[in-house]
């Protein structure tokens, strides 16, 4: 059952909308001013909150903007009653991250549409999607339902890349969001004699080219398929779209973008300070679990390019892999590797030995 709590200082009109909230089987949390309201919402996270603007102690703008610096309480769907129609009123409540608007008075239907639609997107929204390999494709299906994102749903499309093609190239202009759906891709750039430096792999859930493609640049870095590579791409317009109209998706790909950047530290530190046989043993270990459904099976990556992720001469990682065959933590049939002892190899990146 969903929560939902009712913040309205006029007793007649909290009593009457609790009531039909209650008999369209929602569970319904009454305050009758804006502290009380926060008090509740804190201790008991609601689902969604209607607010009315003018109350005492604390009015509705206070309300939102209170909830919405806290981490627990700031992503709460948020609709704002009120009795004035005055255009101020509407841009200051969207300004501070209001999801909609009832103008009182209201019939039950409005009432009820509104919190069904608003719960609907947010569940939506909420979804772990980039985690599957499938998970843009899902959430655009699903994303049909919900009138303000159908046009964005119909807009994806799926792309196929043979193994050794170039999705984009560094100084292209992006013109897609681009998720992964099945195959790997390595992403690189090149100094000026051409050598590359592998800035990342990427496989299933993975999306790419997000960065430049929020910063409205051209790609930093170019992109190749390491295998035969099947992507979903939405438009840039669509993509524009959706992050800057909600703020649920713009949250999530905050987190991914702040991921990315923990993810490129870490990488830099690792090898500056780590040995050639950690940096190998990790690069291992990540090309083993970016798939899970391939996980613990052989690894099928070049030489060049597995010297191209550590950062160093494909000599000095021909003879680790050698010594790694050596020790049994590995196997080596033709080109392709298989981890054999991952403990053992974590305990070499973690310890060093």
């Amino acid at each position: 059952m969903k929560k939902v709590l009712l913040i309205e200082d006029n007793q007649d009109v909290r009593e009457n909308t609790a009531e039909i909230l209650e008999l369209a089987g929602y569970d319904v949390a009454t305050a009758e001013n804006g502290k009380i309201g926060v008090e509740l919402a804190q201790n008991d996270i609601p689902d969604i909150i209607i607010c009315d603007i003018m109350m005492p102690v604390l009015d509705g703008y206070g309300v939102i903007h209170i909830l919405n610096k806290q981490e627990e309480t700031a992503n709460i769907p948020f609709i704002f009653l009120t009795a004035k129609t005055e255009r101020g009123d509407f841009r200051k409540g969207m300004n501070l991250g209001a999801d909609d608007y009832l103008t009182k008075p209201f019939d039950d239907s409005e009432l009820l549409d509104a919190i069904e639609g608003r719960l609907k997107k947010n569940d939506l929204l909420r979804k772990q999607y980039d985690s599957s390999a499938s998970g843009l494709d899902k959430f655009f299906q699903e994303a049909k339902d919900i009138k303000d994102l159908a046009d964005i749903a119909e807009s994806g499309k799926s792309r196929f890349f043979k193994k050794k093609s170039n999705l984009y190239y560094e100084g292209d202009l992006p013109l897609s969001l681009i998720l992964i759906q099945s195959g790997k891709v390595k992403t690189y750039k090149s100094n000026e004699e051409g050598k590359e430096l592998i800035t990342g792999i990427h496989g299933p859930g993975d999306f790419l080219g997000y960065n430049d493609l929020i910063n409205g640049g051209q790609y930093l870095e170019s992109a190749e398929s390491l295998e035969d590579t099947e992507v979903y791409t939405v438009g840039k317009d669509d993509f524009y779209k959706l992050i800057y109209s909600n703020k649920d998706v713009a949250a999530k790909f905050i987190t991914i973008l702040a991921n990315s950047l923990r993810d490129k530290e870490e990488q830099l530190l690792h090898m500056a300070y780590n040995s050639v046989r950690q940096r190998v043993a990790e690069a291992l270990l990540q090309l083993d679990r970016k798939d899970e459904e391939s996980s613990g099976k052989p690894i099928s990556i070049s030489r060049e390019d597995l010297a191209n992720i550590v950062g160093t001469a494909q000599e000095s990682v021909i003879r680790t892999l050698s010594d790694f065959r050596s020790e049994g933590l590995i196997e080596v049939e033709k080109r392709a590797m298989t981890i054999k002892d991952a403990e053992k190899m974590n305990r070499l990146v973690e310890k060093g030995y």
